[in-house]
């Protein structure tokens, strides 16, 4: 078990995260609706789903969902871009989709340079660079 094919993210508000990612990032899918039952965004590599927070917990175990939360669950997803300059780019974008910025574009202790964004459900993503990564042809980090 060495790979990973579908990231799920359980949102509160279907709509809402669709207009984020679909409309306001430009993640790619073939569904129109704004109100679909789970919606799913091919990116190279692994796809990344919608699904309503609640069916999620309730798919998990019906007769004990486990408890919904808030704050920080321990997981951040990242986008890794090929300069710095796309660093500031991409945190624009996400600002213009109504991310929260969490961090400005910043030089890292690593010798990187990245920045945090939140999503309409506080999920945070890290948009990084760093000098030594590298790119397969369909863009996706060498690691």
């Amino acid at each position: 078990m060495n790979r990973m094919n579908v990231v799920c993210l359980g949102v509160r508000d279907m709509a809402r995260s669709i207009r984020f990612y679909r409309d306001g990032l430009g993640f790619q899918t073939d569904e129109t609706s704004d109100h679909p039952d789970v919606i799913f965004f091919s990116t190279p590599g692994t796809i990344l789903e919608l699904y309503p927070l609640r069916l999620l917990a309730e798919d998990i175990d019906p007769r004990n969902p486990p408890a919904i939360g808030s704050g920080f669950g321990g997981i951040t997803l990242a986008y890794n871009v090929r300069t710095k300059e796309e660093v500031i780019e991409t945190v624009e974008l996400a600002r213009r989709a109504g991310a929260v910025i969490v961090k400005e574009p910043q030089d890292v202790f690593w010798g990187g340079f990245h920045a945090y964004f939140a999503d309409p459900d506080g999920y945070y993503w890290e948009v990084a660079w760093g000098p030594r990564s590298k790119f397969d042809e369909r863009d996706m980090l060498i690691v």
